[in-house]
C-alpha cells in the first residue's frame, strides 16, 4: 500500500509539473500579436463611425457603411466587451433608457442598436442621432484606450472567447444584437471567423505540435459550423435547433479540449464551468457565482438543515405558514393557484414563483426588488403578511425539537441558531432547486434523439420569430443577462388586470421604489424551465394556460390589444405566428420541464 501512495503522488507530481510546463508555453506566447487583431478591429469601426457621422442617418451609403461597422465591433467585441462589461454591453445592448439607482438618473438609449433603429426605421432627427453616433464612438475610443493599457494574458483570452461563444448563442442567432434588420445569422459566422484568426494568431502551433488531431478536429468544426451560417442566413427560416447541436457543440467541445490541453482551466470565480464542454451541461454554470460571498461554499450538511428549515411552520411569528406553504414541493415549488394566502387568510398581491433555477438571477421577486437569494429570503421573515418574525433564534417550539442542534453543529460547526445561519440554511437548500437534465438538453446535448418535428419547430420558432430568446435567453431561459450574468432583467408587457383586456393591471411592480414613468408595470423576467407544470402565470395569475399566454405575446403584448402603454419593452407589432408555430412553441416550452429533479 505504501509503495501504491508513493506512485499515486508520484503520478501526481509528475502531471503537475506538465500542467506547469504547458502553463508556462501558453505564458510564452506573443499575445500582442493576437491582441493587434482586436485593437484593429476596434480602430476599424471607430473610423467606420466617423464616416457614418459625416455622412447623416439617411445617406444611401449609411446602411452599407453600418453593416461593416458591426462586423468590425463583432471581431473586437470578445476583448473590448471583456475589458469592460458595461460599456461594453451598452455599446451593442438594447436601445432602452438605463437607470442608475445610486444617482437616480436615466441614461438615453445610445449604442449600435439605437443607431440602427435611426438608419432603419428613420424616427430620429439628425441632431440626436448624431448625438447617439458620438457617444457610441467615445464609448468605443475609452475601451481602445483600455486595451492599449492592458496586455492580452492567458486567462482574459479564453474568458473573452468564452463569453464571445455564449453571445453567439444567446444574442447573435436570436435577433437580439440587431432586433430591426435581422443580420445576427451572418454576424454570428463573423464571430467564428474571428475565433479562427486569433486561434491562428496564438495557441494554435502549440496545439498543432502537441495534439495535431485536436487542432484537426477543431479546425474541421469551426469551418462547418462556418458553412452552416453561411449556407442560410434568413432569420425567419434558420435551423438553430441543427445548428447548435450539430455544429456548435462539437465546436465548442473540441474548443473546451484546447482550452484543457494548453493547461489552463479558469478562475474558479466565474460563472462559467470552463471544462465543461458545452453551455447545457448539468454543470455548466457555477451556483457560487450567483449567492451572495457570506453564502459560497455551501455544504451538504448545510443543504439538509436547510430542507428541513424550509418545511417548518415555526419560523412564522404565528406558526402557521412555511416556505412550503407557498412553494410546495409536489407542485414543482410552486402553488397552483392565483396567488396563496398570508398568515391571516387574506390573498397575497401576486402569484407564487417557482423556486426551480431560481438561484440563477440577480434578483428576486416579481419585480426583482432584493439583490441575492439571502435577502429574498430575509425580506419574507421580516414581511407582516408572511412570517413576521425578525427572529435572531429558533422558537421555543423548535427548541424542543432536539435534531435541530445536532444539525446546527454539522452544519455550522456549533449548536448556534442564529439567525444568520438559518438564512444562510435556507438559501442554500434553495439553491439545489435546480436542474438541466430536461427531454430539450439531453437532445440538444446529442445524448439522445427524441426531439419531434414540432418540438425542433418550436424551438426554432422560440430562438427566432417570436423573438421570446431575446428576454428568456438561452441556455437558462430566464433573463439574467449572458454573458456576465451580473443583472436580471426586467421588462415592461403590458399584462391586463383581466381577461377582458380593459385596463393595464394595478399592480404596477418596481415603479413603486422610484415612480418613474418607464418603470410602470416593470416585472423581472422569469425562467421559463419547468413552465408547464406552473400556472396559472404572470405576476397576478391572469392566464391559466400556455395557449392564452402565447397569444398574449403574440398580439403585441399590453400596447398590441390596445392598452396605453408609452413605454412598453415588449414590441407592440402582432409577431403574426400560425397556428402550427403556436402549438409548436408550446411543444417545445414542455419540453424544458425535468421535475422531478434526479437529485
Amino acid at each position: 500500500m505504501g509503495f501504491l501512495l508513493l506512485f499515486v503522488s508520484c503520478k501526481e507530481e509528475t502531471k503537475y509539473i506538465k500542467v506547469n510546463e504547458e502553463k508556462l508555453e501558453i505564458e510564452k506566447i506573443q499575445w500582442e500579436e493576437t491582441k493587434k487583431i482586436y485593437v484593429v478591429s476596434l480602430q476599424n469601426a471607430i473610423d467606420l463611425l466617423s464616416q457614418i457621422e459625416n455622412l447623416g442617418s439617411e445617406h444611401s451609403n449609411s446602411p452599407k457603411i453600418f453593416r461593416e461597422l458591426r462586423q468590425e465591433w463583432k471581431k473586437a467585441e470578445p476583448y473590448a466587451a471583456y475589458l469592460n462589461p458595461e460599456v461594453g454591453h451598452r455599446i451593442n445592448g438594447p436601445a432602452l433608457p438605463i437607470f442608475i439607482e445610486d444617482s437616480e438618473s436615466i441614461l438615453p438609449p445610445v449604442g449600435l442598436q439605437k443607431i440602427e433603429e435611426s438608419i432603419f426605421d428613420g424616427d430620429t432627427s439628425e441632431n440626436d442621432f448624431l448625438k447617439e453616433v458620438q457617444i457610441t464612438r467615445g464609448m468605443m475610443e475609452h475601451l481602445l484606450e483600455i486595451m492599449g493599457k492592458r496586455e492580452l494574458t492567458p486567462d482574459r483570452f479564453f474568458i473573452a472567447i468564452h463569453q464571445q461563444l455564449l453571445r453567439l448563442i444567446s444574442f447573435s442567432i436570436t435577433g437580439f444584437d440587431t432586433p430591426v434588420i435581422s443580420w445576427g445569422i451572418s454576424e454570428a459566422a463573423i464571430s467564428l471567423e474571428s475565433l479562427g484568426q486569433v486561434y491562428n494568431a496564438s495557441i494554435r502551433e502549440i496545439v498543432r505540435r502537441k495534439n495535431p488531431e485536436l487542432d484537426q478536429d477543431f479546425s474541421q468544426s469551426l469551418r462547418s459550423s462556418i458553412k452552416f451560417l453561411k449556407a442560410e442566413d434568413n432569420f425567419l427560416v434558420f435551423d438553430r435547433f441543427t445548428f447548435i447541436r450539430d455544429y456548435f457543440n462539437p465546436m465548442m467541445s473540441n474548443w473546451v479540449r484546447i482550452t484543457n490541453n494548453s493547461g489552463w482551466s479558469g478562475p474558479e470565480d466565474e460563472v462559467f464551468n470552463f471544462l465543461a464542454p458545452t453551455f447545457f451541461e448539468e454543470d455548466s454554470f457555477n451556483i457560487s457565482f450567483f449567492m451572495p460571498p457570506v453564502n459560497q461554499n455551501i455544504t451538504a450538511d448545510q443543504i439538509k438543515l436547510g430542507k428541513k428549515l424550509f418545511s417548518d411552520k415555526n419560523l412564522s411569528k404565528n406558526q402557521k405558514i412555511s416556505c412550503a406553504t407557498c412553494h410546495v414541493p409536489e407542485k414543482a415549488y410552486a402553488d397552483g393557484m392565483v396567488s396563496n394566502f398570508d398568515n391571516t387568510g387574506n390573498l397575497l398581491e401576486r402569484n407564487t414563483p417557482s423556486l426551480l433555477n431560481v438561484i440563477f438571477q440577480q434578483s428576486f421577486f416579481w419585480d426583482g426588488r432584493s439583490g441575492n437569494i439571502m435577502d429574498q429570503v430575509t425580506a419574507v421573515f421580516r414581511n407582516k403578511k408572511e412570517f413576521n418574525s425578525g427572529v435572531h433564534q429558533l422558537s421555543d417550539k423548535m427548541l424542543t425539537d432536539i435534531s435541530y442542534e445536532q444539525l446546527f453543529q454539522n452544519a455550522y460547526g456549533k449548536s448556534s441558531s442564529r439567525y444568520t445561519n438559518i438564512i444562510k440554511a435556507l438559501s442554500a437548500y434553495i439553491a439545489t432547486l435546480n436542474g438541466f437534465n430536461s427531454k430539450f438538453d439531453r437532445n440538444i446535448r446529442g445524448e439522445e434523439k427524441t426531439y419531434t418535428t414540432q418540438e425542433k419547430l418550436g424551438f426554432n420558432v422560440y430562438m427566432g420569430k417570436a423573438l421570446c430568446a431575446t428576454c428568456h435567453f438561452i441556455p437558462l431561459t430566464n433573463g439574467t443577462v449572458p454573458p456576465f450574468y451580473k443583472e436580471t432583467e426586467r421588462e415592461v408587457i403590458g399584462v391586463p388586470e383581466t381577461t377582458e383586456n380593459l385596463a393595464l393591471d394595478r399592480d404596477f411592480g418596481i415603479f413603486w421604489q422610484y415612480e418613474l414613468d418607464f418603470q410602470k408595470g416593470m416585472f423581472k423576467t422569469p425562467s421559463l424551465r419547468n413552465t408547464e407544470l406552473t400556472s396559472p402565470y404572470m405576476h397576478n395569475g391572469l392566464y391559466s394556460t400556455l395557449e392564452e399566454v402565447i397569444e398574449f405575446y403574440d398580439l403585441g403584448g399590453g400596447s398590441g390589444i390596445g392598452l396605453n402603454l408609452p413605454h412598453q419593452t415588449l414590441p407592440p407589432e402582432s409577431l403574426n405566428l400560425t397556428q402550427e408555430e403556436k402549438s409548436a412553441l408550446i411543444s417545445f416550452i414542455k419540453t424544458l420541464s425535468d421535475f422531478p429533479l434526479n437529485k
